[in-house]
């Protein structure tokens, strides 16, 4: 096996990752487990990380990095948010270090990437935890702008240097869910089937009526009901709107040479492939990230920290 340099950890809400990287911060070997954060009972972190990759730690006396909801409020231990603009050094110098007990007696320290954090000209914040190292792993080009899709969606602004200037959260995934499993909107739905016609008609109605979105989202119900979309159509007619209505509202300032400067897509295939249709049918250029974004970032924090000399 190659040496191994890095113990790389993904743990968000629902999921932990783990990836063992080589000196030159390519990856030897990945595992995962439904060990997120929410599945994590009585704050038994050090017990879920051991059951996955116990053995990595054992075998190999590199250091270990983790991103995401695990430096949550609700997580191991609560990591700081860095102030936007916010930068790789930056984050380098603010990891939160947890101490773990291996079996076999061995103490190691696992650190923590901080979140960041932006407060808007109204006074409101907004934050992330782990989009950052996404974003700093993607290899974005100086002054980029680039989305990344889910629960809670995510644009991003960096500058010159990839320093994240600032974001915007958008809460389409989580809408989405609430509407179709709580709401009157789901009573006509037929789920799993995918209908991409129906759901360019979402977004197309959605990129219309960027004013009117608590309006517009009705339609998801009327149609139905006038029977212009069919019942397994709806949940992608819902989807198409509510997307369509976010990158409306997320762009809404954009002049034409905005427009054609792609935006990249860091995330998910499913969901950055929804995303791509509707930025094509608001004019907007964009395209994909590298598939190890979140494993290069963690290795460039790690590396700015001195953690894998």
């Amino acid at each position: 096996m190659k040496s191994v340099a890095l113990i790389a950890l993904d743990w968000g809400t629902s999921n932990l990752r783990a990836c063992l990287l080589d000196a030159n911060g390519q990856a030897i070997e990945h595992r995962s487990a439904p060990g997120g954060v929410m599945a994590v009972v009585g704050g038994a972190f050090e017990q879920a990380l051991l059951s996955l990759c116990g053995d990595w730690l054992t075998q190999h006396n590199c250091a270990l990095i983790a991103s995401g909801m695990i430096g949550s409020r609700q997580g191991w231990k609560e990591a700081p948010y860095l102030d936007c603009p916010a930068d790789i050094s930056t984050a380098a110098r603010q990891l939160t270090p947890v101490a773990l007990k291996l079996p076999d007696g061995q103490q190691r320290i696992l650190h923590i990437a901080p979140g960041l954090r932006y407060q808007e000209t109204s006074g409101a914040f907004d934050v992330m935890r782990g989009e950052e190292t996404q974003i700093w792993g993607s290899r974005l080009a100086p002054d980029s702008r680039c989305l990344l899709p889910g629960t809670h969606c995510k644009w991003a602004w960096t500058g010159a240097k990839g320093e994240v200037l600032s974001f915007q959260t958008w809460m389409t995934g989580e809408l989405f869910g609430l509407h179709t499993k709580h709401g009157i909107l789901g009573r006509l739905m037929q789920q799993g089937q995918e209908r991409l016609e129906d759901f360019r008609s979402g977004v197309k109605l959605g990129l219309a009526n960027q004013a009117k979105a608590n309006h517009v989202v009705f339609a998801a119900r009327t149609a139905g009901l006038m029977g212009q979309v069919a019942p397994e159509g709806l949940p992608d007619y819902l989807s198409g709107i509510l997307i369509g209505l976010e990158v409306a509202s997320a762009s809404a300032g954009d002049d034409a040479a905005a427009r054609k400067r792609p935006i990249t897509l860091i995330g998910d295939d499913g969901l950055c492939e929804r995303y791509g249709i509707a930025l094509e049918l608001a004019e907007m250029a964009w395209q994909r990230s590298a598939a190890d974004s979140t494993t290069h970032g963690q290795w460039l924090i790690a590396q700015a920290a001195g953690l894998t000399a």
